[in-house]
């Protein structure tokens, strides 16, 4: 039995393909958090790279934030297990984003020191592509966020372009919902590593999570319509801003 059933594996195609998220020759830079999501993502992009009809490179990075020094061994770990290469960064980005702002706003920093790096590395050594883990329930939630909390209508998008477009940010697996991520990481024996961050429960993502997940129970249907809904925009019926 194939660890990516047949449904899974054409919704990862449809998605890579819709936003041109590979090319040959691509060098990709895997951001690995030690959750099921961004291990899941490394280990289909090395299955991908024996199957798919074009050759790109892909290295799996780990910014180790600092908060204790079992984790990152946890991580590596299962990078070896899925047979990729890896980089492992240890940091203070944890001292540094609590002592921000007197400690508002921790996640924010932290996140923002976190990407600068990623995007540094993938400048030094020469990633035109930086692969996210962020499925089809961190779309919708990241919708909600903004919605809520931000004022305004968006999201997160499956290939984004950076920096005049040297850079692009990938996300392969923006049309599959996280219980099929589960499902992958059961089949592929992945074994994800949790978070050590004390405030990785306790955050405005957990309150879209439970809004998503309450509409989900009233009909199956509403997740799919949400998500289809993101590229359905009827501009000409949404308010203009005449102040």
């Amino acid at each position: 039995m194939s660890v990516l059933s047949k449904a899974v594996n054409r919704r990862i195609g449809q998605a890579m393909h819709s936003y041109s998220m590979l090319a040959d020759g691509d060098q990709v830079l895997i951001a690995v958090s030690g959750g099921v999501d961004s291990l899941v993502l490394t280990w289909i992009l090395n299955y991908w790279q024996h199957k798919a009809p074009i050759r790109y490179n892909i290295q799996a990075a780990y910014i180790d934030n600092g908060f204790d020094s079992q984790t990152g061994d946890r991580v590596e770990e299962q990078l070896q297990k899925i047979k990729v290469p890896y980089l492992i960064k240890k940091t203070d980005f944890w001292n540094k984003a609590t002592a921000a702002e007197n400690g508002k706003s921790v996640c924010y920093h932290c996140a923002r020191l976190r990407r600068n790096l990623l995007f540094s590395i993938a400048e030094q050594q020469g990633f035109n592509k930086i692969a996210f883990g962020h499925h089809k329930d961190d779309i919708l939630e990241t919708f909600f966020i903004n919605l809520l909390y931000a004022g305004n209508l968006s999201t997160m998008v499956p290939r984004q372009k950076l920096f005049d477009g040297r850079l692009n940010i990938i996300r392969p697996m923006a049309y599959l919902e996280k219980k099929e991520i589960q499902n992958i990481a059961e089949e592929a024996n992945i074994i994800p590593v949790k978070n050590p961050c004390p405030k990785d429960s306790n955050s405005k993502r957990q309150e879209a999570r439970k809004i998503v997940e309450s509409l989900s129970d009233l009909d199956p249907k509403v997740k799919s319509n949400m998500f289809a809904a993101l590229s359905n925009i009827r501009q000409g019926y949404l308010l203009d801003n005449f102040i």
